[in-house]
This record gives structure tokens, sequence and C-alpha cells, in this order.
């Protein structure tokens, strides 16, 4: 969907015309309040359902386990809407796009994007569909930063905000792990300060560090242990400083790789550094309870006790602010082993938690 509405950014910049790539499953009611917004996270997109033919190893959504016919948020039930991110990679106006200003691609001259960015273009779509508000918003790790700030920026468009293994801000241990990362992209002789794609290169190198990196923090210690441990991709040892000798750097190179393969680096630097600013109490005397005052929606958080990158703590304080603030809040910690990553996997205690909170928001539309 084409936007030519100025979009002011928090960073001082605006975007003059923009688009926003978006997919919807299921069918709006009559009422028009059965609607799902879900929000992505870094490396994910729209496609939040169903597959795509012809797609190869991208035709499946991201959140498919979770959303679809009979699913825990059941498209026969509800409409679901899943928005590509601004900055993004996957069809919404990036770095990748031409600057109709000078017919020239962005690249890193794309303007700094922010979550509270994200939510402003989102309810812009979500208004040009004819929702004018939104049963629920969804989304996982910094989907659910962007589930949190639609409460903030629009309490009075939306019922429910399920947040799941996310956080009200970065700890400075997450914020090193991704300016680690940025540094590599950064460093690469092939990154030409953001403009690569006049050289046409990539900066390939830097991306698949990156992403190494990021691919580290999302399992855990228990997932890595077992699935490799200390096995050797050959029987012997080489011996040698450069080859690969542990499975494990065979599955981290070969992630850097896919990855290196689609993901933009532009992309991967602002959408990091978006995780980095939101920080919706610092407005607020760094008071979480003071910045929830505003929320009117009811909360499902979720967390996960083996997510080290976003720890239950984490989600506690959201939910200590709801409490203090008298909001409805649902809380689930499940003992799940995958890490970060659980919010994307099937495991049925995570998906009938959901399941069940759907099916009160259901039941609430019907009365």
């Amino acid at each position: 969907m084409n936007f030519s509405e100025p979009l002011k950014l928090r960073s001082g910049g605006v975007l003059d015309s923009y688009q926003l790539a978006y997919e919807t499953y299921g069918q709006l009611n009559e009422s028009k309040s059965n609607a799902v917004l879900i929000c992505h996270a870094l490396n994910a997109s729209h496609h939040v359902a169903g597959e795509y033919e012809g797609e190869g190893f991208k035709s499946a959504g991201w959140w498919d386990k979770m959303i679809g016919p009979g699913k825990s948020v059941d498209t026969d039930q509800f409409f679901v809407i899943g928005i590509n991110n601004l900055g993004s990679c996957f069809g919404s106006t990036g770095p990748t796009h031409v600057n109709p200003k000078n017919q020239k691609i962005w690249g890193g001259a794309f303007p700094v994007v922010t979550v509270e960015d994200w939510v402003n273009a989102q309810q812009r779509l979500v208004y040009a569909l004819g929702i004018e508000r939104l049963c629920a918003v969804m989304g996982g790790s910094l989907g659910g930063m962007q589930a949190l700030s639609w409460t903030l920026q629009y309490p009075d468009k939306v019922l429910n905000s399920v947040v799941i293994a996310s956080a009200p801000n970065l700890n400075a241990e997450n914020i090193a792990f991704n300016e680690v990362a940025r540094r590599a992209i950064v460093n690469d002789p092939d990154f030409h300060e953001g403009y690569f794609y006049e050289h046409n290169v990539i900066p390939r190198r830097g991306l698949k560090i990156a992403r190494m990196v990021g691919h580290i923090t999302y399992l855990s210690d228990d997932v890595m242990n077992t699935k490799f441990g200390r096995t050797l991709r050959n029987d012997t040892l080489k011996y040698s400083t450069q080859d690969v000798e542990f499975q494990i750097e065979s599955y981290l190179r070969h992630q850097g790789e896919k990855f290196s393969e689609y993901f933009d680096a532009n992309t991967y630097l602002l959408i990091t550094r978006a995780l980095d600013y939101f920080d919706p109490a610092k407005e607020h005397q760094n008071s979480l309870s003071l910045a929830f005052k505003k929320i009117k929606s009811k909360f499902l958080v979720i967390s996960f006790k083996t997510d080290w990158r976003f720890s239950p703590a984490r989600s506690r304080e959201i939910v200590k602010a709801l409490i203090d603030n008298k909001i409805a809040v649902t809380y689930s910690e499940i003992d799940a082993p995958h890490g970060h990553d659980a919010f994307l996997l099937d495991d049925h205690r995570y998906l009938s938690v959901v399941e069940s909170y759907f099916a009160e928001i259901f039941k609430n539309l019907k009365n």
C-alpha cells in the first residue's frame, strides 16, 4: 500500500512518501472488530502464515505454527494483518529502494527509524483498511516491543496486547551484541558507508558474522550442548586455525551464509538500532509504571525460562508496571529449553496459552 502523506520520524527525518508491504489472513467481520495485527521481529516480514508457491526456503510464514485456520490465532475467527516495517528489505520502503528526491537508491542515506515510527506507519495502514480499533496487537521479541508501543501511542485503538519474549528496553549486554554485529558489517571492505549497491557488491562477510553473533544469542546453552556439544565435523582434528573443526562452527557458518544471501546490510543496521533506542520509560523519569499510566488495553505477557537474551526478569518488569497501574494482565513463564527462539517454535504449552487467550477475546467479541 502506498502512502503520500509525509511521515515525520523521531530522528527528525521525514519520509515524504512510502509503501508498506502487507498480507491479510481470514475475513474482517461486519463490525470490523476482529482484526489482529502481528508485528515482526528482526529478520522476519509481513509473510506471517501460509506458504507461497515457488518461493523456496522463504516460502513458509515465520509464525505459521501460531496463525491459521484452527490454530492458536484462528483465522476462521480473526482477521490477521502482517505488515513489513519501514527500513526492511522485504517490500516496504527501505534502503534498497529509490529515493524519489534524487532517483538514487537510498543506501546509507535512509533515515533512522524507531519502534514508534513503525507503529505510526502501521496505524495508517490499519486505518486505510477501515479498521478503527484492533482487538489485539501481537509480537515476539522486537515485535513485542511494537505491541507494547501500540498501547502507549494509541491507547484507544487496541483492546489487547500480546507481548512475547520481549523487554521494556535493551540492557547493556544486548546493546553490546548489536554493536558487535554492526561493526562487523560497517568494517567489511564492501560496505562503502552503506552505498555498496553503487559498487555492485554486498558486504557478505560482515553480514555472515553479524548473523553468527546474533544466532548464538537466540539459542540456550542446553540446546547448543544437546544439539552440537563438542562433536567434530570430521573424525580427526586437522589442527588448523582456519578450517571448520566442530559441528557448531559448521552450523554457524551455514546460518551466516544463508542470511547473507537474502538480508540487506543497511536494514540490519537500522533494525538493531531501533531495538537499542526503544525505551518508553525514559521520557517518564525512567519509570515504567509512570509510562504505563495511559494504557487501556489488556495484556498477555509470555517469557521462556532459558531465554537469556530477553529473560523472564525483563517480562516481569512489564508485568509489575502493568499491575502497578491496575491493568489486567495474564503472565505465563514457560520452561522451554530452546532459548529466545522458543517464541517461534512448536511448544504445545506455549501455543495453548495463546489459544486460550484468543478464545477469550473471541468470546468477548460475540457478546
